[in-house]
């Protein structure tokens, strides 16, 4: 028993696209062309739902890092009031203790303020690796072109 498949017309199956023998060579350019477009937008936008789901999750990771963050500052500021008050109950004068620890607050936001403004000194915004590498490649399709 012998099966033979029906014959199908190749234009009729628009579905998967198939190159006729007797298209020319731009109409075939045409269709990679048209093809690597679709690609390109399909990546595109698989792209963008990508980085909208990170985009999703780091805003969540925010919030969850800025409620810390919050937290964290009622906790300093509580142990501040502790310390102040320890420290009044060491000098005997509650109004100096507050002073001391306040002195300290100061000197080490001095510490890291001096900190920070140095190291912004040495952060370039301008990214020289990058210019580098594409000035070489125009470079390269100069030399390519001639």
């Amino acid at each position: 028993m012998s099966t033979t498949l029906p014959h199908t017309d190749p234009s009729a199956d628009r579905s998967s696209p198939r190159y006729e023998p007797d298209e020319s060579v731009g109409e075939l350019v045409g269709k990679v062309a048209s093809d690597i477009g679709a690609l390109i937008s399909s990546e595109v936008e698989l792209a963008k739902v990508e980085l909208r789901e990170e985009a999703q999750r780091l805003g969540r990771a925010g919030g969850m890092l800025g409620g810390g963050a919050l937290v964290a500052w009622l906790a300093a500021v509580l142990l501040s009031f502790a310390a102040a008050w320890g420290v009044a109950e060491l000098v005997d004068s509650t109004p100096l203790g507050f002073l001391i620890v306040g002195v300290i607050y100061a000197v080490i936001a001095a510490v890291l303020f001096v900190i920070g403004r140095n190291r912004l000194r040495e952060v370039h915004p301008v990214p020289e690796a990058t210019i580098a590498s594409i000035k070489e490649d125009i470079q390269w399709l100069k030399q390519q072109a001639s």
